[in-house]
């Protein structure tokens, strides 16, 4: 007989899930660092005037923008050690898992912001490039000084979002036995035998909608102030 619907039981399973938030966020953060020095080496291969570099990345940003996050995971994870073994002996089946959710996660990211750091790159007027070439600094100097700050706040929103799906994506790590919130929650379920699993799913929910909305509000404030030196320019 299924069990009524208990509010009560979110509260007391909501402890347990923030005892594995460190797991998440660390996770997020980590594959966020990588993927991002990643992708600022993929976006400015893809700025790049030679094909020979463009054509790679392109393919790059291709093959993980339209491989699911859960494939991607799986292949990262039987395929890696399986290829390292062939390579260079066993070993790798050694790692920690969270090893292989990071690559994962990484490569993931690195295709998601390196478009957008090219986006935004390109968002900038290059009569402004080119101007401050002639006003005499440098091209070190008027990439540095010039477009960059601008092509960073450009970039801001779109990389906030794209933290934030990466922080949700994680929640798949549970799918190779990393134990984060995620698979606290699954692990919850599965002692209560399949009861409370709404419960302990709206838990879930109420967590990452915090975090989201942490996330957004950090990003629009972020902005804002990047943003101050434009629109006082602007006046």
């Amino acid at each position: 007989m299924d069990r009524p619907f208990d509010p009560l039981f979110i509260l007391a399973v909501l402890p347990r899930l923030l005892a594995y938030l460190p797991v998440t966020l660390g996770i997020t953060a980590a594959s966020a660092a990588a993927g991002s020095l990643a992708g600022l080496g993929v976006a400015a291969l893809r700025l790049s005037r030679f094909r020979v570099l463009r054509a790679p990345a392109s393919l790059y940003v291709g093959l993980l923008r339209s491989t699911p996050p859960i494939i991607l995971l799986f292949v990262v994870y039987y395929g890696l050690p399986a290829f390292l073994e062939g390579a260079f002996g066993p070993g790798a089946q050694l790692w920690p898992r969270s090893v292989f959710v990071l690559i994962a996660l990484s490569l993931l990211f690195s295709a998601s912001v390196a478009e957008v750091f090219r986006s935004a790159w390109l968002s900038v007027d290059r009569g402004q490039y080119e101007a401050a070439l002639s006003a005499g600094l440098s091209p070190f100097q008027a990439r540095s000084r010039i477009v960059l700050p601008q092509a960073a706040v450009s970039a801001l929103p779109n990389f906030g979002n794209a933290l934030i799906a990466l922080m949700k994506e994680g929640a798949l790590a549970y799918a190779v036995g990393l134990i984060d919130m995620m698979g606290q929650g699954i692990l919850v379920v599965a002692r209560n035998y399949g009861a409370r699993s709404l419960e302990t799913y709206v838990a879930l929910s109420l967590v990452y909608w915090a975090l989201t909305i942490a996330l957004e509000r950090l990003f629009r404030l972020w902005e804002r102030r990047l943003s101050r030196g434009r629109r006082e320019l602007a006046r």
